[in-house]
């Protein structure tokens, strides 16, 4: 569950979002949200996957009927396409950036050479190419001999490479200094949009959207206590967004680069970075190493997510091999836009990252509360709660969660406009 969680949103969004938004204040206010709306989110998210034991499309008809529950389903197995198809295409900007610090490095006078290679569509499509086969070939292994074998490998190793990396951005001159300046909260410079930008990363941390963890939720056993279970998916999940932050923060400001850069944060100002660094090009190696292994987990899990849904298709009469080809297939080719054209990325990323994740979790919690019920939905929480506590955590993920994911997402159109 941390394998599926831990992604891009943790170590390539989350730096550069606190960058964006208000540093240390978007921090605090980050974490709240995660205690008090994500992990709820999630609790509601595996625990309707769990009571159907099915994917997408069956978890939502169960819940919310044969017409109404396919539609959403439907809508949401289509997000997770789309959105999969150009989060192939950075994972591949990601293993590019990691083999050109290994073999080139970020030197001053390679600089322009790799950005105009990165710029590549062609050489950039090569790799997607190569990223969906080594997928295939783990979702192939199954669930535990490839899915959780290769999570339990990857994140020891993130955790091992990013406290090297950590020590290593202390160990700056002045680094110290900076970060303990950069940790004092101004919270009255928080915007409204701030706060909304705060709320949306600790759901697309969590690959929370109604998508991954419903699916991933099916394969939970029964006996699991889904509070805890969410719990130290968080702690997992917030762990590496702090570990990446504790990286990027003090290096980018000892170096006095632009912590606001935004998304290109980790594929321009920080080849920059390393270019000055001692020892940058190991450094660079290590970092975009680590970054690459939380994006292919992540990828791993939405690739999953669809072949797990439309295996179970009524009308389809596929084995899961033919499903996985047929899912490799159509990933290839919806990807090859986004390679040619990179602007693409952030526009699919608005509509199919941001708003159908906070629209996709909120129909979750509607259908676990409202179209399963409270008797199958208190069944589902961990049985050792109290009935006092159960009842107040149910209603908590009923009414307050929902509402607030509503809020979020027309704020967030709201300030798009």
């Amino acid at each position: 569950m941390i394998g599926v969680a831990v992604g891009l949103g943790n170590v390539w969004r989350f730096p550069y979002m606190m960058g964006k938004y208000g540093g240390s204040a978007f921090l605090i206010v980050y974490l709240v949200f995660t205690v008090l709306f994500a992990l709820p989110a999630l609790v509601g998210e595996v625990g309707l996957g769990r009571a159907s034991r099915r994917g997408i499309l069956g978890s939502f008809e169960e819940a919310l009927g044969p017409v109404l529950g396919k539609l959403v389903g439907y809508l949401l197995l289509f997000t997770v396409i789309v959105a999969s198809s150009y989060y192939v295409v950075v994972i591949a900007n990601v293993l590019f950036t990691a083999g050109y610090s290994a073999t080139v490095g970020f030197s001053p006078e390679h600089m322009n050479s790799f950005e105009g290679q990165l710029g590549n569509g062609y050489l950039q499509y090569s790799i997607v190419l190569g990223t969906l086969f080594i997928c295939l070939l783990i979702l192939g292994r199954g669930l535990q001999r490839g899915i959780e074998w290769v999570s339990k490998l990857f994140v020891p190793f993130f955790l091992l490479i990013i406290l090297y990396l950590i020590i290593n951005a202390f160990s700056l001159e002045g680094a110290k200094t900076h970060f303990m300046a950069f940790l004092k909260p101004d919270f009255g410079a928080l915007s409204p949009k701030d706060v909304f930008a705060a709320l949306g990363q600790a759901f697309y941390s969590l690959s929370l959207g109604g998508t991954f963890m419903v699916m991933y939720g099916s394969y939970v056993k029964s006996e699991e206590q889904l509070p805890k279970l969410a719990l130290w998916t968080g702690i997992g999940d917030v762990g590496a967004a702090l570990l990446a932050g504790l990286f990027i923060v003090p290096t980018i400001l000892v170096f006095g680069l632009d912590m606001t850069a935004g998304p290109q944060l980790i594929f321009v100002t920080l080849p920059h970075l390393f270019s000055e660094m001692p020892g940058g090009a190991w450094i660079g190696f290590l970092f975009m190493s680590v970054l690459a292994m939380v994006a292919v987990l992540s990828l791993i899990g939405a690739m999953e997510v669809a072949v797990g849904t439309i295996v179970e298709l009524p009308w389809l009469s596929w084995s899961r091999k033919q499903v996985l080809l047929g899912v490799g297939v159509i990933q290839a080719l919806l990807a090859f836009p986004s390679a040619m054209k990179p602007e693409l990325i952030g526009w699919l990323d608005l509509i199919f990252g941001s708003g159908m994740q906070v629209l996709g979790s909120a129909l979750a919690l509607i259908a676990f509360t409202w179209g399963l019920g409270k008797v199958k939905g208190l069944r589902e929480l961990s049985p050792t709660h109290s009935a006092r506590s159960s009842e107040f955590f149910f209603q908590w993920i009923k009414w307050v969660v929902p509402l607030v994911l509503i809020m979020v997402l027309i704020g967030y159109i709201y300030s798009s406009i």
